[in-house]
């Protein structure tokens, strides 16, 4: 298993009119959680694109257990439970500055070659960088 912790400040542009964090944007939250931790093993989400590789969010799943609100610290810690073939899936926990936890999430993508249109192979770089976490 890998696993990566991220921080993120709520801006108040991201809250309602109840002064919670917009439920919407926890897909926000979620994307910093997989890009971040990506980006901590050494792989650019950026650079893979670049090489011809995307990787569109198939399935996203998420509980609110607490609202975040406007100015909070938040941790997102983000998981790979398994390593990925042409799918990958990132389990998210968003915590506040007291370690509640207020969020879990989900989300499954698919590493996609754009010019063949088709699903592809997760990159051997990526299975590379992951493979020493499992």
């Amino acid at each position: 298993m890998y696993q990566h912790s991220a921080y993120r400040r709520v801006s108040y542009a991201e809250t309602d009119k109840m002064g919670y964090l917009y439920y919407g944007r926890y897909a926000d939250y979620y994307e910093t959680g997989r890009v971040e931790a990506l980006r901590a093993i050494g792989m650019i989400y950026r650079e893979m694109e670049e090489s011809g590789i995307i990787m569109p969010v198939l399935d996203m799943q998420t509980k609110f257990r607490k609202p975040a609100f406007y100015d909070d610290l938040l941790e997102i810690r983000t998981r790979i439970m398994e390593l990925p073939n042409v799918r990958i899936r990132f389990v998210y926990e968003i915590y506040n500055e007291n370690k509640v936890l207020l969020n879990e999430g989900e989300t499954t993508l698919v590493f996609y070659d754009p010019v063949k249109k088709r699903p592809c192979n997760c990159p051997e770089l990526l299975l590379n960088k992951l493979s020493t976490f499992f």
